[in-house]
């Protein structure tokens, strides 16, 4: 049975290799192409895991399996072997099942522990692959007899404290190694320092706009140097939250150094190595920095060193046009300084929809933000007029002259010099820790999580895989969490803000989904024209005639709070029907997420119930 089950399953496999591989190949090129990758290091694996554990049926495995590259050979012995504990558990089955001659010895125990073998095999199968797994990874490593630590954690970022917190308020006990600031990025060249950098420049925005509420203003000036002290003295009153004595105090020990993973088990620090039975890496990531020849020579910026001005650049040239280098962008342009964006593609934001990306542009020309899209940046130099970028437009040259250069490029994960090389921690192809849905790396003990991780960079995911990546490290094999994914908001702080919450209409295009737009325009907001802030819009993706939100996008005033009421709706899954019947304060922002349920509804509202009612009413009338 065993020999003529393989031989069935690789004859699908080669029909389906044969008939359909290069139909697939042709409309789904992209996605195929990642599949096969990870085929190639793992397909053995993973078949017979698909084999052992049966989640899909055997016939659609076999169809799947011939759509990928691997060998008609290793597709044959793996589904042997994996399929033979199974075969022998259902023939045994079949067995007793036909020798059964009576009500009562369908209860026998001979019958009853058959079909309960049939069942717990697929569960005992898993435990197996696992069990094998850990053992093959950390074999060539010395296990300790006894562990200093339950958990380490490398980096005290978002991820890193959290992880920490975690552990330490389930009593294990954990260290949290960090060689720079408690905090990480957010708190020290991020999230912290350049909110408060646009609430400042915001405020001077408001200034020059006060004469449209009435107020006369006299001459007023921006002092950089205090904006900027400003930008320290809200990062030290932060401070405390992240500090080393909050989470001593809470139970974690704090190491000041420089981390090096010698195995799964151990840990260097200084001359000090420590044990642990697992490992969160938490180390984040940097600013990247392009190879462009003469960069080195023009003394630039990041988003980890601008925070050291004191001097407002006259001319500002950002490289970069997303999330980032739009923030800094605007907030510089408003304190004072002459701001050129450079970007490559053919809009700033291309993350965002088209209408947002438009809208933004519309804002930043008016603030008089010189906007260089479809521009490649090719060299830098220097000559007695000052500092100048080369870029190339469609084969043309233009030259952009600046006093400092901002790189906005996006960020590189932290994964070199500390030991993953040497171990053999695997990586994505775009540079982070190649992780699964448990956080855990190629080693079963050793997690990561944020944005050394990915695949969102932002800090509030960070966090959120903290929480899976140091459950699951503290309860595994007992119970483990897959991290969920399903509802991730964000925001781009430029003014007015840009939030998103699940799809935009290109993200649903490209799936090939069917959808629904509804778009409210804030200029009708009563709260916003008593604000002076009437722009901008709400714009909620649905199924096709349904109330069911695939995404939403929010442009305005206080987008980033708008938004959560739909975070919130997504992730309970509350339709626009229940938005709708949701009693709103009036005025406020949060009214127009009613408003654009309204209009949904006004969409879809029932035409011959209401030819009937008019009928009725009208009868009643006499």
């Amino acid at each position: 049975v065993s020999l003529s089950s393989t031989i069935g399953a690789t004859l699908a496999f080669l029909a389906s290799r044969f008939l359909l591989s290069s139909i697939v190949e042709r409309k789904f090129s992209e996605r195929v192409t990642k599949i096969n990758s990870g085929v190639q290091k793992e397909g053995a694996f993973y078949l017979l895991s698909l084999r052992l554990v049966p989640v899909f049926p055997f016939f659609l495995v076999n169809l799947a399996m011939g759509l990928t590259k691997i060998r008609t050979l290793t597709f044959a012995y793996v589904s042997l072997v994996g399929m033979l504990p199974g075969t022998a558990a259902y023939i045994n089955a079949g067995t007793q099942l036909s020798e059964v001659t009576s009500l009562k010895s369908v209860l026998s125990p001979t019958v009853l522990v058959s079909f309960i073998l049939i069942g717990v095999l697929p569960l005992f199968a898993k435990k197996l692959i696992d069990y094998f797994k850990r053992k093959a990874m950390n074999r060539k490593f010395k296990k300790p007899k006894a562990y200093d630590y339950n958990l380490l954690v490398i980096g005290a970022g978002s991820g890193g404290l959290v992880s920490a917190y975690i552990a330490s308020a389930v009593k294990a006990k954990v260290a949290l190694i960090e060689k720079h600031k408690m905090g990480g990025d957010c708190l020290n060249t991020g999230c912290v320092p350049s909110k408060a950098l646009i609430r400042s420049a915001k405020i001077a925005s408001h200034v020059r706009r006060a004469n449209d509420f009435g107020i006369q203003v006299e001459k007023t000036s921006i002092n950089f140097a205090a904006v900027m002290e400003r930008v320290s003295n809200v990062i030290n009153k932060i401070e405390p939250h992240d500090s080393v004595e909050r989470y001593q105090n809470l139970g974690v020990e704090c190491i000041h150094g420089e981390a090096k993973i010698l195995s799964p088990f151990e840990v260097e620090v200084g001359a000090k190595v420590l044990t642990t039975r697992n490992i969160v890496i938490a180390t984040g990531a940097r600013p990247a920095v392009p190879s462009i020849p003469g960069l080195d020579e023009v003394d630039f910026l990041t988003s980890d060193t601008v925070w050291k001005l004191r001097d407002l650049p006259k001319r500002l040239l950002i490289l970069g046009g997303g999330p980032i280098g739009c923030e800094l962008a605007q907030a510089f342009q408003r304190l004072g300084s002459q701001v050129t964006i450079v970007e490559l593609s053919a809009r700033i934001m291309a993350r965002e929809d088209e209408d947002v990306s438009q809208f933004v542009t519309g804002v930043f020309q008016r603030e008089g933000i010189n906007l260089l899209t479809s521009h490649k940046a090719t060299r830098f130099g220097s000559d007695a007029n000052g500092k100048y970028l080369v870029c190339d437009i469609n084969g043309r040259e233009s030259r952009v002259e600046f006093d400092q250069v901002l790189l906005a490029l996006g960020r590189k994960a932290n994964t070199q010099g500390f030991g993953l090389q040497e171990l053999g921690v695997k990586l994505t192809e775009r540079g982070t820790i190649d992780v699964n849905a448990y956080m855990q790396t190629n080693y079963p003990n050793i997690y990561a999580c944020g944005d050394v991780a990915g695949p969102f960079q932002f800090t509030h995911t960070a966090a959120h895989q903290a929480w899976y990546a140091a459950v699951n490290a503290l309860f595994s094999p007992f119970k483990k969490f897959a991290a969920d994914y399903t509802v991730i908001p964000w925001c781009t702080f430029v003014d007015p803000e840009v939030a998103r919450v699940g799809l935009n209409e290109s993200e649903a295009k490209e799936r090939s989904l069917e959808f629904e737009t509804t778009k409210y325009y804030i200029d009708d907001l009563d709260r916003a024209i008593a604000d002076s802030e009437d722009h901008g819009f709400v714009k909620v993706l649905t199924g096709k005639n349904s109330d069911h939100i695939l995404g939403v996008t929010i442009v305005g005033d206080h987008a980033s709070d708008t938004i959560a009421e739909f975070v919130a709706a997504m992730k309970n899954k509350i339709g626009l029907k229940k938005i709708l019947g949701t009693i709103h304060i009036y005025p406020t922002f949060a009214e127009a997420n009613k408003y654009a349920a309204g209009l949904w509804q006004q969409n879809h509202k029932p035409e011959r119930a209401l030819k009937f009612l008019k009928w009725f009413h009208s009868k009643r009338r006499g």
